[in-house]
């Protein structure tokens, strides 16, 4: 064998849990790689495979050895190691027999302490196979499991039974000892069509040896995109089309080794229920395809991907569509049931379900967000009767059969119940798009009606949840608080209302049920939710940098939507000429005002000044001021800045000619002044002075 090979390694178990299959696969391949580096066996080209029964990683190339490495022992101080003669002493002696040289083999070396003993050797590299047992236990243990396994009789512990291990360098096995198995050249096939063993010849015959004589695909890229094909190819002979959903893909392709896709029927008369109900009960709990027509609507179909290749895919059909078919009349059921009485006549209901012991019931929390929705509403040109109804009855379908059993449905089957009672169609739409954004990527509610409604709920949660002394601590975030500030500012910025955030959160935390509610705790609401706010900007706008955000969130914007126009109007100044010569000027005001007694608000005086230079100053800086008060007022930050970076040259000439902090006391404080009206026109917009941190 030469020095590199190619190295399988493959842990058969019993059917992995689908919804973990790919961390598992990831953290498996990972810690494999990082293990064979840290070892000096220089892997390179790993490639994962994963499937129901089985975890592998195919190294195309590492060391079959490690390198020979030279080391150096350190032995006792020569000074009490040898005599005055330099012959040895007991130390010596002890320091040569531990090493297995005689001492004159020893050698010196010093350091800034003093010279030593010492023994410089090479050490022989080991073997692969010495190491991959223990390498293997370690990546192995480390794997993301929730709920290890035991099983038979051992001791031994993993995410599902272990049945076989496969570990092969080239050609040869390498038989390492895991969890009670033996590891050879013998892997196993899919467990109907490919029960038996499977010999490999080599390393790199894995993948094509079980598609060729396993009826396994063990690539789930590979498999994923086979399934994603079967079923459009399906869909595509019968006229139709499924949405290839992403989750119910990766949930599918950690289900099966050999996909078929195969179409099955359900009883048309269930297409009378709302499509998401069929869709959710196809998807989550059946994991189909559910098939849509031409013109868009649901068909009494699915499409199912069987893990078998059968020459009667109907009797496949069949036995799916007995099963589906308990599951829809059930929700059927459900919904009947739910019908059969309005909507609003299970509000009270809502009272028996605890929010949060201190903060009361789930029917308190929704009378809160009620009076709040009705109180910001006007506000925001919303009618305010339509947005406290909306708040009332946002939680009804929480106590429906239905939303008890497809949680997935909630708000959407409170507005198919609210049509069903004849409310408003914009209030039932509101209720509908309650709960968005619900994650990442969603979209806000459609309407400001929804809108103002989200709003003040997440407000009520936060202010609640701060208030009861839960906030977010490290990762653990049980009340998905981050969700709920995040949420609240993109419905506030992309819905583009424009409102008082402060006030807001007044309003939410004095509506808490506790008693002794912080006396700061709006102001903290207000800085956790533009904390969130800034890890989302940073992320997503690359040309906005942490001192332009901060510059902005100095000045504690009231409105959102303001926050995000003063942030681009200093993202377009950060890139004017004169960008940093005035944030250093503005940070240079501000440690001057900082260590004085001149109040923010001062007013300077034409009488005191002495020298031209301060004059033009006080010219230019009033005529600015004049200019960019209209500005201003249309929120027009661009142009303010635009206006006030025209002040760069007499700043500049200012503290090149004038000494501010001069002796006379009168003339001292009036430049001071005049300088605390330049840093009241940058602060109109942004705290400048930031920005100066970078450079």
């Amino acid at each position: 064998m030469s020095d590199r090979a190619a190295l399988l390694i493959e842990v058969g178990t019993e059917e992995l849990p689908p919804l973990s299959l790919a961390d598992l696969s990831e953290a498996f391949v990972a810690g494999i790689g990082a293990e064979l580096t840290e070892l000096s066996l220089a892997p390179d080209g790993a490639r994962a495979f994963a499937a129901p029964r089985r975890l592998a990683v195919l190294v195309d190339s590492v060391r079959v050895r490690q390198p020979d490495t030279e080391e150096t022992l350190k032995g006792p101080p020569t000074r009490i190691a040898l005599d005055d003669k330099g012959n040895p002493g007991p130390a010596a002696k002890a320091f040569a027999e531990k090493c297995g040289v005689a001492f004159d083999a020893l050698q010196r070396i010093s350091d800034k302490k003093g010279e030593y003993l010492s023994l410089t050797r090479e050490v022989a590299g080991k073997p692969i196979d010495e190491l991959l047992g223990d390498a293997l236990t370690k990546v192995l243990a480390g794997l993301p499991v929730v709920r290890p396994m035991r099983w038979g009789t051992g001791e031994h512990e993993f995410v599902r039974p272990v049945h076989w291990l496969t570990v092969l360098l080239d050609e040869r096995p390498v038989a390492v000892r895991l969890y009670g198995q033996t590891a050879s050249a013998v892997t196993y096939g899919h467990r109907f069509h490919a029960p038996g063993p499977l010999e490999l010849a080599h390393a790199r015959d894995y993948a094509k040896r079980l598609h060729d004589d396993g009826y396994v695909l063990a690539d789930a890229t590979e498999r994923r995109q086979r399934i994603a094909d079967a079923v459009t190819a399906v869909m595509a002979e019968r006229g139709a089309s499924t949405e290839l959903d992403d989750a119910l893909l990766d949930e599918v392709n950690a289900l099966v080794e050999w996909p078929v896709a195969v179409v099955g029927r359900f009883d048309p008369e269930f297409l009378r229920l709302p499509p998401e109900v069929l869709i959710s009960t196809l998807k989550k709990h059946q994991r189909y395809f559910p098939v849509t027509g031409t013109d868009g609507a649901l068909r009494a179909e699915f499409v199912t991907v069987a893990n078998v290749s059968s020459t009667q895919p109907e009797e496949i059909a069949r036995g799916n569509e007995r099963v589906v078919t308990p599951r829809l009349a059930d929700a059927a059921f459900f919904y009947d049931a739910d019908t059969s009485q309005a909507l609003s006549s299970r509000v009270e209901k809502l009272d028996a379900i605890v929010f949060e012991a201190s903060l009361g019931s789930i029917g308190d929390k929704t009378r809160r967000v009620a009076a709040l929705s009705k109180s910001l509403a006007p506000l925001l040109g919303v009618d305010p009767n339509a947005a406290q109804r909306v708040a009332h009855l946002s939680r009804a379908d929480l106590v429906t059969d239905m939303v008890g059993e497809f949680p997935d449905l909630q708000g959407i089957m409170g507005r198919y119940y609210a049509l069903g009672d004849n409310e408003p169609a914009d209030v039932a739409d509101a209720i509908g798009d309650f709960y968005r954004p619900a994650f990442a990527g969603d979209r806000i509610p459609g309407s400001a009606l929804g809108q103002v409604v989200a709003l003040c709920d997440r407000a009520d949660t936060l202010a609640g949840v701060f208030a009861a002394g839960k906030k977010p601590k490290g990762n653990k975030d049980p009340f998905g608080l981050r969700r709920a500030a995040l949420g609240l500012a993109r419905i506030s910025i992309e819905g583009e209302l424009s409102f008082s955030l402060p006030a807001l959160l007044d309003a939410a935390v004095a509506g808490q049920p506790l008693t002794d509610k912080d006396s700061d705790l709006s102001s903290a609401l207000y800085e956790f939710i533009v904390d969130r706010l800034r890890a989302q900007t940073l992320a997503t706008h690359r040309d906005m940098s942490g001192e332009i955000f901060d510059a902005v969130a100095a000045n504690r914007p009231a409105s959102l939507v303001d926050f995000v126009a003063r942030l681009e109007a200093v993202t377009a100044f950060a890139r004017f000429d004169e960008a940093e010569a005035l944030a250093a000027a503005n940070k240079r005001i501000a440690n001057l005002l900082r260590k004085s007694d001149v109040a923010s608000d001062a007013a300077s005086s034409a009488a005191l000044f002495e020298l031209e230079a301060e004059q033009a100053l006080h010219s230019a800086t009033a005529t600015a001021s004049s200019d960019v008060q209209p500005l201003l007022e249309q929120q027009s930050y661009t142009e303010v800045l635009q206006r006030l970076a025209g002040l760069r040259e007499p700043i500049d000439r200012f503290f090149d000619e004038v000494m501010v902090m001069t002796d006379d006391a009168a003339v001292r404080d009036n430049r001071l002044a005049l300088l605390a009206e330049i840093r009241r026109s940058f602060l109109e917009v942004a705290d400048i002075s930031v920005l100066s941190r970078a450079r």
